[in-house]
Order: C-alpha cells, then sequence, then structure tokens
C-alpha cells in the first residue's frame, strides 16, 4: 500500500482526538495569522490533545513535553496579548543578529545529544534524536516568535518540514499533512512580514 492510499485509509479510521486535534490546530493557525486573541484558547485545546496524542499513540515523548510547552506559551500568549490591546501597542518586526543566530545554534546541537541519548537509553520512545532536534529547534523558534523577530519563520519552515518526515515514519499521516500546511504558511508569513518591514522602514525613511 502507497503512502497516498495509507493516508486515505488513515483519515477514513481517525479517532476523535487526531481529528480534533487536526481542526483546533488550524483554527489556531487561522485565527492567530488575523491577530485574533482567541487563537491561543485553540492552540491550548489543540496542544493538550496533540500531546497526548504523541506519547499514547505515537511515542514521541520529546514532541509530547513539546505540545505542554506550547500550552504554557499560549497562555503567555493570551496575557501578553491582552496587555497589548489594553496598551494599544503593536511590537516592531525585526531581525535575528549574527551572534544570535550563533548561541542558538551553540544551543540547539549539545540540546539534542543530551536529550536524543536521555531517551533513547532510559526509555521506550521512537526516533529520540530527530524527534529532540525537532522539539528544541521548535522551542527556539516559539521564542524567536515572542521577540517578534523575522527568522522565526525560516526555522518554522525547517522545522515543520523535518515534521512532515517524523511523523509520516510513525505513521501519523494526518498529522504529516498537517505539518506541509504549516510549511506553507510559515514560508507565506515570513515573505509577508519581510514586505511589511520594508513598508515600514521606507515610512520612518519619508
Amino acid at each position: 500500500m502507497d503512502i497516498l492510499s495509507q493516508l486515505i485509509e488513515q483519515i477514513r479510521t481517525q479517532n476523535w482526538i487526531d481529528w480534533t486535534v487536526t481542526i483546533t490546530a488550524l483554527i489556531y493557525v487561522l485565527l492567530a495569522a488575523r491577530e485574533n486573541i482567541w487563537c491561543w484558547f485553540w492552540g491550548i485545546i489543540s496542544c493538550s490533545l496533540w500531546a497526548y496524542a504523541s506519547f499514547a499513540f505515537y511515542h514521541l515523548w520529546m514532541d509530547a513535553l513539546l505540545q505542554l510547552f506550547y500550552v504554557a506559551m499560549a497562555i503567555v500568549g493570551w496575557y501578553q496579548w491582552r496587555r497589548g490591546e489594553s496598551e494599544g501597542e503593536i511590537r516592531t518586526t525585526t531581525h535575528l543578529t549574527a551572534g544570535e543566530h550563533i548561541l542558538y545554534t551553540a544551543i540547539l546541537f549539545p540540546t539534542t545529544f543530551l536529550f536524543g541519548y536521555f531517551f533513547s537509553e532510559y526509555t521506550e520512545a521512537a526516533a529520540t534524536y530527530p524527534d529532540a532536534f525537532t522539539t528544541i529547534l521548535s522551542i527556539i523558534a516559539t521564542l524567536v516568535l515572542v521577540q517578534k523577530k523575522l527568522e522565526t519563520w525560516l526555522y518554522w519552515v525547517l522545522a515543520d518540514a523535518l515534521y512532515v518526515w517524523l511523523y509520516a515514519r510513525q505513521g501519523a499521516y494526518l498529522f504529516s499533512l498537517l505539518m506541509i500546511i504549516y510549511v506553507i504558511i510559515a514560508a507565506d508569513a515570513y515573505f509577508r512580514w519581510k514586505k511589511q518591514m520594508k513598508s515600514e522602514a521606507a515610512m520612518q525613511g519619508e
């Protein structure tokens, strides 16, 4: 059975948790793209169920921990957006410096090895090193997103592209398809933010 046939079969036989995760995750992304504060509510629901599915069904324990991190970040995001709305402030998009890129890279690889080794040696988790890499990269991308740095979307393109492979490897084809959509959204967001940055720079130069 080829991958397309397996995807169709999996879509037909999905449990309610996977379907709920997929639908709420898409709602979250669409609302976030429109800067709607309710995106965080849907993000909490999606990531909570996603954490359970990654742990119980696909044995991606690092990814499960990542989803719990997203739940915490969604609570922080809700607070920050509400405070921003009350203060009427919009954070300007900026670039990461070369030093910041080096710092995040210096964190990414050693941490990947440490977590990958731990989960490989002491747990029954699957794909421990790829799971650790994508988890740490996603955490970094989230922290960069909070700072509203343009390069966050490049980090997300890489992380989500790797998740396409990782979920497909574990047979989670619906999640893999969702990651393909995320790659497209992240790439589009990069160019939209870059265009907006140029527009803001031009206005400031007038």
